[in-house]
């Protein structure tokens, strides 16, 4: 469904300490990263980058919007989770199901250390 997400951050090589474990908790690995540049996914398939704000202004984190990240299995979502409040994130709602979604949704979300946010979500049975 898309190509790509950007994620903005005032240092992405910092960044890419968190994304390296909360991504990698779901299987997701670094692409590449080149002047400021952090690129998980793979080349012919969807990705996030983690860059500077390509005008030149500050970062400033949305409000109301979130990347949702599969999970293989409900167990990725809690090591998600886990991985991104060991690394400096926070919680912005412990795993569980969310019946009122499907049955079966079951995700966590966070933000990340300069408050972006992001989800991990199982749409399996247990």
């Amino acid at each position: 469904m898309f190509s790509h997400v950007t994620i903005g951050s005032s240092d992405p090589n910092k960044a890419a300490e968190f994304y390296d474990g909360v991504l990698g908790a779901l299987g997701i690995v670094q692409f590449f990263k080149i002047d400021g540049v952090v690129s998980y996914g793979e080349a012919t398939g969807a990705k996030t980058f983690i860059v500077r704000p390509f005008d030149g202004g500050a970062h400033v984190p949305g409000n109301g919007g979130h990347i949702a990240y599969m999970a293989a299995d409900r167990a990725q979502v809690d090591a998600f989770h886990a991985k991104a409040l060991e690394l400096g994130g926070s919680s912005e709602g412990e795993p569980g199901l969310r019946p009122h979604y499907h049955p079966n949704y079951y995700g966590a979300y966070v933000r990340d250390p300069e408050g972006n946010k992001i989800q991990a979500v199982c749409h399996r049975k247990a």
